[in-house]
């Protein structure tokens, strides 16, 4: 384990399955790789957490565990939203790094998020096909051909670069989910992915339901 402990901090710069996230085939979640991510760029590192706490310990913990959950660097808030979307909506700002949830009213919930670097922006509208808490990692084996010092496999947990929450996005190789590095909150940082602090992942999990409506915008 020690191997992988040195080797995490990197990988979390990229989000999704393949290189080149414009062309993104369709996702089957429920596949024997269900989705899981793997990461290129930097020498796979041991994350190093800068956070007061994680939201549970692993796989199969309550996410009701306020006093271990991170610190969110951008605070979750209810703020006016006028955009003609019904409620239940996920609409996500690429320019503004904001995810917000519509309630109605003309009202939403916002989260700082992190989104694509420059040429692994998209856009589109799609739905949450599939919901996964503490979600494992398989690096599938082209990755695994190009990255040898990955590990083969990853159990859900907090080590995980997943984080603690994963909400598919049909239709493509992205998802929703949370990061053990919450200073990349707010930032252009993945191949595609949305990346959230593993307590906004967690809240935002606990209200959206498979077959919601998906919206980026650039």
């Amino acid at each position: 384990m020690k191997i992988f402990a040195t080797a995490l901090a990197g990988a979390l710069s990229v989000c999704v399955l393949a290189s080149a996230p414009a062309k993104a085939a369709p996702y089957d979640p429920f596949d024997a790789n269900p989705g899981e991510d793997y990461y290129a760029g930097q020498p796979y590192d041991a994350p190093s957490y800068r956070t007061q706490g994680y939201y549970g310990q692993g796989q199969g913990q309550s996410a009701g565990s306020t006093e271990q959950a991170q610190v969110a660097p951008i605070p979750r808030e209810l703020v006016p939203f006028n955009g003609g979307y019904a409620p239940g909506t996920i609409v996500v700002s690429t320019a503004e790094r904001r995810l917000y949830l519509v309630l109605g009213d003309g009202m939403a919930l916002r989260y700082g998020v992190g989104v694509g670097r420059p040429g692994f922006t998209w856009s589109g509208t799609k739905t949450i096909t599939a919901k996964r808490e503490w979600p494992s990692w398989t690096p599938p084996k082209e990755m695994l051909a190009r990255r040898p010092d990955l590990p083969r496999y990853m159990a859900g947990g907090i080590d995980n670069p997943l984080g603690a929450r994963a909400m598919y996005i049909g239709g493509t190789l992205y998802r929703i989910h949370g990061s053990n590095e919450p200073d990349t909150i707010g930032q252009a940082v993945s191949s595609g992915c949305i990346r959230m602090t593993n307590d906004d992942v967690t809240d935002l999990y606990s209200r959206v339901k498979v077959g919601a409506k998906v919206v980026v915008l650039n």
